[in-house]
């Protein structure tokens, strides 16, 4: 019998159909400055587009509407309800009427303008920002998370008179700010949502004219203006990016650079998977960051429809069960979440050793390119959880932070479909590198996408050297961001003269041609959900808490709270031990674990004084008695604590924290 045969007798894979060995390893490299290329694509040239007809966002919609036959486009629900559908001819009237309707309120058909949008996920929002683009106007999103202060920041800087509000409550906030004058330039709030007559005329009082969306698209179809297209070179959005100190910065991105962007996605998926009408995809991840937006720019390119959660993440799984999504974008925290609801249901260790048991034969089927639903193990275990996403996940797709490699592994083999891991940032659009089809391995974050080149340099002061395939992740190509906005400084620091982003994280190149993030450039780092956190910020607030005399802020971009190491102040803490009624010698109060609660009390304390949000603020700690120094190698020879040793050190303790604080 031929080996052939015998393959697919198993139901194993040829070797030639493991993706060609996953492309025949992912990556090759370019010339003598060790820069590196996806292998997919048969061309030289980095990937602009993917249809000729869809090179702006404006194009990509029109491109949906046009072969979906007016299918639906955006869907939402009430409560307890069937989704509700609104057609690609209706949002594209809508958003020609709201288009028009902003030129009749003095705003301008050209990329000089900003409208800003404050809303949560809903087809509004869409809309709105279609009506943007087919008037060749800039979308600027403002978020709650950013904080009242970078609102308002956001506001002056990209001079915005107009913004697009989804709740009454948001009006207010932007009012507030105006009676303050703050945001001077502020003349227009448009509501999605009814408002009482009162806050129109607190905003007359004020000098801001406050419309309903349907006001101003009912004024747009009176008036209705011929649509004036972007450009692929046109900026298309300004998105602002949390950061972790000072101001926002604004990321200016053009339609070329999303729509290369989601083609070289789309190339390298093209393999094992291509959208069609049929598929949807459920809404909930910030319509603020790009991510999402680049998988809704996916959907709609392909004429599939987008249904939107109801607002509440709590309700997310009733609306997928609702909206039998064929898409399904995730974020790491919700993977393990699933990870840790699935193995909770397994309360017996006869039911826990079935499960793994079950996981370890479909993992297997993966690894040799296997992917289905219909196993014997899928009827036994797995169908409930695939139920939970409505049964029809064909893709997952998960990113703004690494993914656990046994989470991903199992739940790969779990949910019978397609799980790619994405790597990226703001300022090359969202992804620059990709899992490669036929590679199900985990622990990297895949290889180039054909829209971009990427190489490593050189991190002196980290000990990160390319002669070992490390450094510094740089990127390169037409889905690279234009710059900061009106922020010069920040602007070369992130961008070189030739063009290469400078991401700040440290990569390590793979014999496969793939890249594992295994550091940060500054010591700053995304927690599991995304959040960056900057951790030196955090202990110079914690370091004035009175017991304290030094503090280790620890974060793990796999878990999504931070922990610490504190070691108190020798002199300081009996005494104030003592007024909290607590006993002991230096050597015995650090291991009191009321001691601990104090002073762990203490620095929240102060941490909320000072502004942190929660995910900034340490869950739990761990009370170390000797001083971190220059002669046990914790500080520099200027005192400055040496991170990476430090990590290496309270390893241990870290674990302990994490294990105990779940």
């Amino acid at each position: 019998m031929q080996a052939q045969e015998i393959l697919r007798m198993l139901r194993l894979p040829e070797l030639g159909d493991l993706s060609q060995f996953f492309r025949s390893l992912s990556a090759t490299t370019l010339g003598s400055g060790g820069a590196r290329r996806s292998v997919i694509g048969d061309s030289q040239q980095l990937f602009t587009h993917y249809y000729d007809d869809a090179r702006t966002m404006y194009e990509v919609f029109r491109r949906g509407l046009r072969i979906s036959g007016n299918g639906p486009c955006l869907g939402f629900r009430n409560p307890k309800q069937p989704y509700q559908w609104l057609s690609y001819q209706e949002v594209a009237d809508r958003a020609e009427f709201l288009g028009s309707g902003l030129l009749q309120h003095n705003c301008k058909p050209c990329t000089d303008q900003f409208i800003g949008v404050f809303a949560q996920n809903r087809p509004e929002w869409i809309i709105a920002e279609l009506a943007c683009y087919t008037y060749s106007m800039v979308v600027v999103p403002l978020y709650d998370t950013l904080g009242p202060g970078a609102v308002r920041y956001i506001i002056n800087t990209a001079d915005i008179s107009t913004v697009i509000v989804d709740k009454p409550q948001k009006a207010v906030v932007l009012l507030e700010h105006v009676e303050r004058k703050e945001t001077p330039g502020l003349k227009l709030i448009i509501l999605m949502e009814p408002f009482e007559e009162a806050l129109k005329d607190r905003g007359q009082e004020c000098g801001v004219v406050i419309k309903s969306m349907q006001d101003v698209e009912d004024c747009g179809q009176q008036n209705h203006c011929d649509p004036v297209p972007p450009k692929p070179s046109d900026l298309s959005i300004v998105c602002f990016t949390s950061g972790t100190t000072g101001n926002p910065k604004g990321a200016m991105l053009t339609h070329g650079n999303v729509v290369a962007d989601f083609s070289g996605f789309l190339k390298v998926t093209e393999s094992q998977w291509s959208p069609t009408c049929a598929d949807v995809h459920i809404s909930y991840l910030p319509l603020a960051h790009m991510f999402e937006r680049m998988v809704q720019s996916v959907v709609y390119c392909h004429g599939g429809r987008v249904g939107f959660f109801q607002g509440d993440i709590r309700l997310l799984s009733d609306d997928m069960k609702a909206l039998c999504p064929t898409i399904f974008p995730v974020v790491p925290r919700l993977l393990n979440r699933m990870y840790d609801k699935i193995f909770s249901q397994a309360d017996t260790p006869l039911k826990r050793w079935l499960l793994e048991f079950a996981a370890k034969r479909k993992q297997a089927e993966v690894r040799s390119g296997i992917i289905r639903n219909d196993s014997i193990w899928d009827e036994l275990f797995f169908n409930k959880v695939q139920a939970s996403l409505g049964g029809c996940v064909r893709m997952i797709v998960t990113g703004a932070a690494p993914a656990s490699p046994t989470v991903l592994g199992f739940l790969r083999a779990a949910l019978g479909c397609q799980v790619y891991e994405g790597y990226g940032q703001t300022e090359c659009t969202a992804g620059c590198t990709f899992t490669t089809p036929g590679d199900w391995t985990s622990g990297h974050v895949g290889a180039p996408l054909p829209c971009n080149h990427i190489k490593l340099v050189d991190v002196e002061e980290l000990n990160y050297w390319t002669s070992k395939g490390e450094g510094e992740i740089c990127v390169r190509g037409p889905n690279v961001f234009k710059g900061y906005l009106k922020d010069p400084e920040r602007t070369k620091e992130a961008l070189d003269d030739d063009g290469w982003l400078h991401t700040g994280d440290i990569g390590k190149w793979l014999p496969t041609g793939t890249l594992k993030i295994i550091d940060r450039k500054k010591h700053i780092f995304k927690l599991a959900q995304g959040e960056y956190v900057a951790p030196e910020m955090i202990e110079n607030i914690y370091i004035r808490s009175e017991p304290v005399a030094q503090v280790y802020v620890h974060g793990d971009s796999l878990k999504a709270f931070l922990v610490g190491i504190v070691v108190p102040d020798p002199e300081v803490m009996p005494s104030w031990a003592q007024k909290r009624g607590i006993e002991g010698t230096y050597a015995e109060l650090c291991t009191n674990k009321e001691l601990k609660k104090a002073i762990l009390e203490d620095m929240l304390r102060l941490g909320k004084e000072s502004g942190l949000h929660s995910f900034e603020q340490v869950k739990a700690i761990h009370i170390h008695s000797d001083m971190f120094s220059v002669q046990n190698g914790l500080l520099t020879p200027t005192l400055k604590a040496k991170r990476p040793e430090l990590r290496e050190y309270f390893k241990k303790q870290i674990e302990e924290l994490y294990s105990t604080s779940m």
